[in-house]
């Protein structure tokens, strides 16, 4: 929403929640959202997504290529030396059991920062070290608390599965399959970055201050945990729980809309057209309901889908989130973990975002138009009247 307000010789123009306006460049994200087309340094979500990997995506987006199969062997080690978390941390994660998943990440994470060697050190080579073992940790942190809030000890992580497949062992005790596994990594690949959305922008305002990573990254998963951000697959999969059946999703469509109620899966700030990262869940998601004998969860979405047809022409289409619930659902992940599982993928991004805030810092200080009381004289309390 903007408008313009002519201030004396002045005109002021308001763009609320910073709507169309660029503070910056960025040579990581490109998004267009009329086309739908998302790319990482310059590389198609679609081409990631389909023959990419985590790991490989976030060693583009922290260093700015592709890396070779060395680098890449090299950047796996890297990522699985940082599988472990201080004794203090994991205490900590103790005595926050009964916390909202969220809660104890933010928490863990900002008391990480107390441990890590370089946590002071905002040089580049610096951030991209602590970025990586963040990558690691974070994960850990969500899995431990999982069980750890569930009488359980948790599970210590593997030396021999990927990024994607480690996080579903250490939450399920078991090793995936390589359907299952490839699922959960393409959704970590998929949501591994994009652009300045509110946690990224919160990352690099408390960057900007020349605080360190940890602070930018504990911000940002202070930023995710509101449900306007983060909490959209968390959302979706209650409301598919709600519809019930595709036979009722028209209705439900129809009644929502009725009252002017958002549906939720559907809608983006930044795109118009089909979020291009949702057809890459939308197969998993088919796919992945069948072999589990539960394709009603499929056919409830796309029944949704078909529903919100009309509205797709006022640019409410699907997005990532619609899907992305399902998959965690039907692999048994409670759904307070669903957007703690947003943030497992999303570290290289937020780490990417503070480096580029860094090697051209300067304090975000945006303005706000006064519109309060005009110049007043201060009266002393003796003489404001008895009541």
């Amino acid at each position: 929403m903007s408008d313009s307000i002519a201030t004396g010789d002045e005109k002021i123009s308001i763009n609320r929640g910073l709507k169309g306006v660029y503070f910056d460049r960025s040579a990581t994200t490109f998004i267009d959202g009329r086309a739908g087309e998302l790319r990482y340094r310059g590389y198609s979500i679609h081409d990631l997504a389909a023959q990419s990997n985590f790991e490989e995506t976030a060693y583009l987006l922290i260093h700015g290529e592709l890396p070779t199969k060395a680098q890449l062997s090299a950047f796996d080690v890297e990522l699985k030396a940082a599988r472990m978390l201080p004794d203090a941390v994991t205490d900590i994660i103790r005595s926050l059991k009964d916390a909202h998943p969220m809660e104890v990440l933010r928490t863990a994470v900002s008391a990480l920062g107390a441990f890590d060697p370089q946590a002071n050190d905002n040089s580049a080579q610096a951030v991209r070290d602590k970025g990586v073992r963040l990558t690691s940790q974070v994960p850990l942190i969500v899995a431990s608390h999982h069980h750890i809030r569930s009488g359980r000890d948790p599970i210590p992580p593997s030396d021999s599965l990927s990024h994607a497949a480690n996080f579903l062992y250490m939450i399920t005790g078991q090793a995936p399959d390589i359907e299952t596994a490839r699922l959960m990594d393409v959704d970590m690949v998929l949501h591994a970055e994009h652009g300045s959305n509110a946690s990224s922008f919160t990352a690099r305002v408390v960057a900007g201050t020349e605080a360190n990573l940890h602070a930018a990254i504990t911000a940002a998963i202070a930023a995710l945990s509101g449900p306007a951000h983060g909490g959209a697959a968390e959302n979706v999969m209650r409301m598919a729980q709600e519809v019930g059946s595709p036979e009722n999703a028209a209705a439900y469509v129809k009644a929502k809309r009725g009252n002017r109620e958002p549906v939720m899966g559907f809608g983006h700030r930044v795109y118009r057209a089909e979020d291009p990262r949702a057809r890459h869940m939308r197969d998993g998601v088919e796919k992945l309901s069948r072999a589990m004998g539960q394709p009603h969860w499929y056919e409830i979405l796309q029944a949704l889908v078909e529903a919100m047809k009309p509205y797709a022409r006022h640019g409410v289409n699907v997005n990532v989130d619609f899907y992305a619930g399902v998959v965690y659902y039907l692999h048994g992940i409670p759904e307070d973990l669903f957007v703690p599982i947003f943030a497992i993928g999303r570290v290289p991004g937020w780490t990417v975002q503070v480096l580029e805030q860094m090697q051209n810092n300067i304090l975000i200080r945006p303005l706000t138009l006064y519109n309060g009381p005009q110049r007043r004289d201060y009266v002393p309390i003796g003489e404001r009247g008895e009541n």
